[in-house]
C-alpha cells in the first residue's frame, strides 16, 4: 500500500514538473523593447559610414565633371621690352615699350566635352555601389541577428530543461533516500552530471552570444559614438519570433530544374554591383575616345598691346598691337598617342573582365546557395515529420515507464537530453535556412529595399503545451 501511494506521489510530482517546464517556455521578455531583424538591418544601413563616404565621392566626381568642361584660365604677362641699359630712359629708343599680353590655350578636339561626359558617367556608378552596399549590409547584419537569435533561443531551451533536471534530480534523491523506489545512486549521480554539463553548454552559448552581440555592435552603433541614443549591446532582446525571409526568385530557387548558365546570368544583369560595373565600363569606353583626341593639334591664341613713350623731341610714337596663334603637330605618335590609346583600350577590357568575374561569382554563389537550401529543407522536413515526434514519443514513453517502476531513470535522462539536442538542432536548421535565403536574395536584388521582405515563421519548433498523461502502475 505504501509503495502504491509513493509511486502515485512521484507521478504527480513529475507531472507538476512538466507543467512548470511548459510555463517557463511560454514566458516571454515582453517588458523589454524588441530589436527585430528588419529594425536591425535598417539601423545598420542608416548608421553605415561607408554610405556617407561614397556619397562624398560621388559629389567630388560631379564637381570635377563641371571643372573638366571649362577652358583653362588665360595667361596674362606684363613686361618691359627693349629698355636701354645705359640710362634706362623710356623715350630714348623707339623699340622700348611696356607690353601687356594675353594667351589662351584651346583644348584638343572635343577633349573637354569628352572628359566631362566621362566623369559624369563615372559618377553614375556610385548610387549602384550604395545599393549594393545596403544589400550586403542586410545579409551581414541579418545573419548576425539570426545567429544571435539562435543562441538566445538555445539558451532559453537549455535553461528550461535545466529547471526540469533540477527537479528530476530532487525526485531521484528523494526516491533513493526513501529506499522504496528503484532509483540507484548512479541515477542521482547521472542527474547531477547532466546538470553540470548543461551549465557548461550554457557557458559556451553565452560566449557565442557575446561574440555575435559584439559583431552586431559595430553595425548598430550610431555614427556619432558619443550620442546617448545607443543600443545596449550586452542585453539585446530579439524576441521569440523567427521571421521568414521571402524569396525574391522563389520560382527559380525552388524549382527542381537548374537553369542553364546563359539563362541564369540574365537574372543578374540588374544587380547593383553589375550595374555599377556597367557604368564604369561606359566611363572607361569614353576614355578611349578621349585618348584619341591626343592626335588632334592643340591650338592657342595670343594678343599683346605695347605702349611706347614719346621720342626725345616730344613726338608721339604709335603703340603696337600683336596677335597670333600657336599649335602643336602630333607627328611622333608611336611612343605617346598610340600608347595612350592602347592603354585606354586595355583599361576598358580590364573592367570588362571584372564584370565577367563578378557574374561568375554570382553564378557560383547561386549554385552553392540553392544546393544548401534544398538539403536544409530536406532536413527540416525530416525533423518536423519524423525525428521530433519520435523523440517526443520516446521521452514520454521512458518517463511513463519510469513512473510505473518499469523503466530506468538513466533512460529518462537520455531521452530528455536527446529531445533537447533535437530541438536545438531543429532551431539551428531553421536559422540556417533563413541565412541562406538572405544570401540568395542578395543575388537577385535590384534595389536594397527588396532585402527587407519578411513574413512570420510558423515552423519554429516549440515544446508541446499539453500535459503528458502518465500511465498507472
Amino acid at each position: 500500500m505504501n509503495q502504491t501511494i509513493y509511486s502515485a506521489k512521484i507521478k504527480y510530482l513529475i507531472a507538476f514538473i512538466l507543467l512548470t517546464h511548459f510555463n517557463l517556455l511560454a514566458s516571454s521578455e515582453g517588458s523589454e523593447s524588441l530589436l527585430t531583424l528588419k529594425a536591425s538591418i535598417l539601423k545598420a544601413q542608416e548608421n553605415d559610414p561607408w554610405l556617407s563616404g561614397n556619397q562624398h565621392q560621388q559629389d567630388a566626381v560631379n564637381s570635377l565633371s563641371i571643372a573638366a568642361g571649362t577652358y583653362a584660365d588665360p595667361k596674362v604677362s606684363l613686361s618691359m621690352a627693349n629698355l636701354p641699359t645705359d640710362n634706362f630712359n623710356l623715350s630714348q629708343e623707339g623699340m622700348t615699350q611696356f607690353k601687356v599680353a594675353v594667351a589662351q590655350m584651346l583644348p584638343r578636339g572635343d577633349s573637354l566635352s569628352l572628359k566631362q561626359a566621362q566623369l559624369k558617367l563615372s559618377s553614375q556608378q556610385y548610387p549602384f555601389q550604395r545599393e549594393n552596399r545596403k544589400a550586403k549590409v542586410a545579409v551581414t547584419v541579418g545573419q548576425l541577428w539570426l545567429d544571435t537569435f539562435r543562441v538566445q533561443q538555445s539558451i532559453r531551451l537549455i535553461q528550461a530543461d535545466r529547471a526540469l533536471f533540477e527537479q528530476l534530480t530532487d525526485v531521484a534523491q528523494a526516491s533513493y533516500s526513501s529506499a522504496q523506489g528503484k532509483t540507484r545512486q548512479q541515477d542521482v549521480i547521472r542527474a547531477q552530471l547532466e546538470l553540470t554539463m548543461l551549465d557548461d553548454r550554457l557557458n559556451q552559448l553565452s560566449q557565442q552570444k557575446n561574440r555575435y552581440q559584439g559583431q552586431l555592435s559595430q553595425w548598430l552603433a550610431a555614427k556619432n559614438l558619443n550620442t546617448t541614443q545607443s543600443v545596449n549591446f550586452h542585453d539585446l532582446n530579439l524576441g521569440d519570433s523567427l521571421p521568414t525571409v521571402a524569396l525574391l526568385k522563389e520560382d527559380i530557387i525552388k524549382s527542381k530544374n537548374w537553369l542553364t548558365p546563359d539563362k541564369l546570368v540574365e537574372n543578374f544583369y540588374q544587380h547593383p554591383s553589375i550595374m555599377a560595373i556597367d557604368k564604369k565600363i561606359n566611363a572607361s569606353t569614353q576614355g578611349i575616345a578621349l585618348a584619341k583626341q591626343s592626335y588632334e593639334p592643340q591650338w592657342g591664341v595670343n594678343a599683346s598691346y605695347a605702349y611706347r613713350d614719346d621720342d626725345p623731341m616730344g613726338n608721339n610714337r604709335a603703340d603696337l598691337f600683336s596677335m597670333g596663334v600657336t599649335f602643336d603637330l602630333p607627328l611622333f605618335t608611336d611612343n605617346r598617342q598610340d600608347q595612350q590609346v592602347s592603354a585606354a583600350i586595355s583599361q576598358t577590357e580590364s573592367v570588362k573582365t571584372e564584370r565577367l568575374l563578378l557574374l561568375r561569382q554570382l553564378m557560383g554563389a547561386y549554385s552553392s546557395g540553392k544546393g544548401r537550401l534544398l538539403r536544409l529543407e530536406e532536413r527540416q522536413s525530416l525533423y518536423n515529420t519524423k525525428l521530433l515526434p519520435q523523440i517526443q514519443d520516446q521521452a514520454e514513453a521512458s518517463l511513463t515507464a519510469y513512473t510505473n517502476d518499469d523503466g530506468d531513470f538513466s533512460e529518462v535522462v537520455r531521452a530528455r537530453i536527446a529531445q533537447l539536442n533535437a530541438k536545438i538542432e531543429s532551431l539551428t536548421i531553421e536559422t540556417q535556412i533563413q541565412k541562406v535565403q538572405l544570401e540568395l536574395n542578395y543575388l537577385f536584388v535590384s534595389q536594397a529595399e527588396q532585402m527587407l521582405r519578411f513574413k512570420k515563421n510558423n515552423n519554429l519548433v516549440s515544446y508541446k503545451k499539453t500535459p503528458i498523461t502518465l500511465g498507472e502502475k
